[in-house]
């Protein structure tokens, strides 16, 4: 029932995602050149989509059916998540420790410990506190690595949201991609480079030292879980530095980064197969180092190492897959086509006048402006859902308005990745919309970006 007499059709409930994107998440994004700017304006004084499908969907519902006559109101933008245990900011950026660290600290302590046994069997208990030092030092080591990432990345005005030491290693969070296949290659390659760089300081520092000593030991250790860390950081297959380091070759001889993300996703995921199965091989075989009688527990270690291994490898392939159709998708967001067209009220126009003005006029907002028709604040769906059809001619609409901030004012050409920033500076439900003639073009809701943004993940690239 149209409670305030209007034609609309209710929205269906497959229009709400099923999960949250940042608002919508935006992760990793760039540009796609293909996707040129929008020259469908809409009807001076009638702000509405560009695009004529979305025009249908955006246009032939009248505002009480377009949510805010909903008994639900819109969906609450997600809190960013901390990230563990904050540990500092270096650079500004800050560090978290995740709690899945301290599960893989322990086990390092563990297996190092006993390492320790066998050359130092002196120790005794003691093995188990150099062994903690031992995996501090060496996730000290991963940091180091990520700082490298993350210089870098600030060095070519790279936003990096966090770093964060997890499970199996460290990753920084760049919020936006290289913008080319050159800086992408430079970007990727710091890390590893950085690693080899701490090895070689590790063997220089070893040198002087005396073998089977405490120091000696620990110094061997990092000198060996760094160059272990270059390595293997530096195999050609996505989510791993080395896989970066292919995307960005592929995609400067094809000059498309989608080609370069596809192909070295896939090699990322025949790497993970390849790990699954030779690791264990290797190890049985002595060809790492190992004892070659090694006992059953020692076999099953293996091939549970060498399962999370490539469980990560294969998972994080598999995200790079997903967050290259996400950028390649994120041009199809435009602020021209997902705004509501809005009708203006005054101060004291009752609510039920403001709800008739917008269904004669098809649109599906309002905006409260002053005598001079300054825009003032924007009238929030959730506030009119709770006024009963009967109290609201007796209710001004300036009683359920949002005062209007600078970063609740959008420019109506933003799109992609820079329409996402601009709303995730300012989180709100709904946001003015402007033309750069600073005449009110009409209201966006935040709603509709998320269900715009789920609608373009859910299409095939």
């Amino acid at each position: 029932m149209d409670v305030s007499g209007g034609n609309g059709k209710p929205r269906p409930d497959e229009d709400h995602p099923a999960e949250h994107p940042p608002v919508p998440p935006t992760p990793n994004p760039e540009h796609d050149p293909e996707h040129g700017p929008d020259h469908d304006r809409a009807t001076p004084g009638r702000p509405g989509p560009a695009d004529p499908e979305d025009r249908t969907e955006h246009e032939h519902r009248s505002l009480a059916h377009a949510g805010i006559a909903r008994t639900d109101p819109p969906p609450e933008r997600p809190k960013e998540p901390g990230g563990g245990i904050l540990m500092g900011r270096p650079f500004g950026v800050p560090v978290y420790v995740a709690p899945s660290w301290f599960l893989v600290a322990a086990l390092i302590t563990w297996v190092f410990g006993g390492q320790l046994d066998r050359v130092l069997p002196e120790l005794g208990a003691l093995r188990y506190l150099v062994s903690l030092f031992f995996a501090v030092a060496f996730y000290a080591s991963v940091l180091v690595h990520e700082l490298a990432h993350t210089i870098a990345a600030l060095r070519f005005k790279l936003p990096v949201r966090r770093i964060q030491l997890q499970f199996f290693g460290g990753v920084s969070e760049i919020e936006k991609e290289a913008e080319t296949p050159g800086r992408e290659f430079v970007l990727a390659f710091v890390g590893p480079l950085l690693s080899l760089v701490l090895a070689g300081l590790f063997y220089l520092a070893l040198k002087p030292v005396q073998p089977g000593t405490v120091p000696g030991v620990l110094l061997a250790g990092l000198m060996v879980s760094n160059l272990i860390v270059a390595i293997f950081n530096l195999l050609p297959g996505l989510p791993l530095d080395g896989g970066r380091m292919l995307r960005a070759v592929v995609w400067k001889i094809t000059g498309k980064p989608m080609t370069g993300t596809v192909a070295a996703a896939w090699v990322g995921r025949a790497l993970a197969v390849s790990v699954l199965i030779g690791l264990p091989l290797l190890n049985q075989s002595g060809a790492l180092g190992g004892d070659q009688d090694i006992s059953g527990m020692d076999t099953v270690t293996d091939a549970l190492l060498a399962a999370i291994l490539a469980a990560i490898i294969w998972t994080g392939a598999g995200n790079s897959l997903r967050m290259a159709r996400l950028r390649e998708h994120l041009p199809e967001l435009r602020a021209r086509t997902l705004t509501r067209r809005a009708v203006p009220v005054q101060t004291d126009t009752p609510l039920s006048e403001g709800l008739r003005r917008a269904n004669a006029a098809g649109a599906r907002a309002l905006v409260v402006v002053d005598a001079d028709g300054t825009p003032l604040s924007l009238v929030r769906e959730a506030a009119i859902v709770g006024v009963p059809e009967h109290r609201r001619p007796w209710v001004a609409v300036s009683e359920l308005a949002q005062d209007l901030t600078d970063g609740m004012r959008v420019s109506a050409e933003l799109s992609g990745e820079e329409l996402l920033d601009t709303l995730r500076a300012t989180p709100a439900t709904e946001y003015l919309v402007i033309e750069d003639t600073g005449e009110i073009y009409g209201v966006l809701s935040a709603a509709d970006v998320e269900r715009a943004f789920v609608k373009a993940m859910a299409r095939p690239s």
